[in-house]
């Protein structure tokens, strides 16, 4: 049986604690990541955890469930697959932070993982994933870090909602079909599904925006029947470096929903410019993107109220 034992390290300029808590916090991954999708508590106690969570790994979406030991005074944190997604037959590790200065740490990344049948080819996958996915975590999380001030800039969340005299079924349904959304929402010009495994969907779209131009996107969506549905976009518009959204559905004892879309940006300032002109800047690009993101998704949740109201 061949074992894999790979390490990847970087070094980061913000205190180790700092780090730590970034990594131990799993709700902000999908924001620190670029291969984390969405990430779940399956169970949470004070050192020990069960984790549910969606990714990509070489452009597949791909979804597991993991345990985690923290230690924070140790600053490590162990983690092990309980059920791995094929070609993995098992797969674990550790975040190991050292500091090396009160103002800078190393982070190492360990793995050790083995393939399905412990076969080569199988094996030859894993080790593309654990490098490229290993790579671009480390790197995210030091550029994170390291720029969090500016960040704070230029990452920012909003939120709309309206209140729909249906059930949180059929809102979640309109939502959910998003393959008939080229025929039930006019700004969508394209659009293709693909559902991976059941509640796993890639949706790619062309979306058209107000002066008749058209953009394309691609997301990978996590979906929470009949209340839920996260999604992250791989694919983004010019102006944006990040976008991961939420659906979520509240049914009240009488029967109404209120159906909320939740957004978070962060700002592509080397394209303001050249989409908003020469004199925009990041306040200009942050009530652009209000406005598009907010007013698509609210004409989303309009249609959907209507779908939902007429199955009364």
């Amino acid at each position: 049986m061949t074992v894999r034992e790979v390490e990847h390290e970087i070094t980061v300029a913000a205190p180790a604690e700092r780090v730590y808590q970034l990594i131990a916090e799993v709700e902000n991954w999908p924001l620190i990541f670029p291969p984390t999708v969405h990430v779940d508590h399956v169970e949470r106690g004070e050192r020990e955890e069960r984790i549910r969570i969606w990714a990509t790994a070489n452009g597949e979406a791909k979804n597991w469930t993991s345990r985690r030991t923290l230690d924070p005074e140790g600053l490590r944190i162990t983690f092990r697959q309980e059920v791995p997604a094929a070609p993995v037959a098992a797969m674990g590790g550790a975040w190991v932070l050292e500091p090396s200065g009160p103002q800078a740490c190393r982070v190492r990344l360990l793995h050790d993982y083995r393939a399905v049948d412990d076969d080569a080819e199988k094996l030859a996958w894993i080790d593309e994933a654990v490098d490229r996915n290993s790579r671009s975590e480390l790197a995210a999380l030091k550029a994170n870090v390291e720029r969090v001030t500016a960040e704070d800039e230029l990452r920012f969340s909003f939120a709309d909602s309206v209140t729909v005299a249906g059930s949180a079924k059929d809102v979640y349904d309109f939502l959910n079909e998003a393959h008939l959304w080229k025929e039930r929402l006019p700004h969508v010009a394209e659009v293709r599904l693909t559902e991976t495994s059941p509640g796993l969907q890639v949706l790619r779209m062309d979306t058209l925006t107000k002066d008749g131009s058209s953009h394309t996107t691609e997301s990978i969506r996590v979906c929470f029947p009949h209340h839920r549905i996260a999604y992250k976009q791989t694919t983004l518009p010019a102006l944006m470096t990040l976008h991961t959204g939420l659906w979520t559905l509240e049914e009240g004892a009488d029967g109404t929903t209120v159906a909320t879309s939740h957004h978070t940006v962060v700002v592509n300032i080397a394209n303001i410019g050249a989409v908003l002109g020469q004199d925009a800047g990041v306040p200009e690009a942050r009530t652009f993107l209000r406005n598009a993101l907010g007013g698509n998704s609210l004409a989303t949740l309009g249609l959907a109220k209507e779908y939902a109201e007429a199955r009364r």
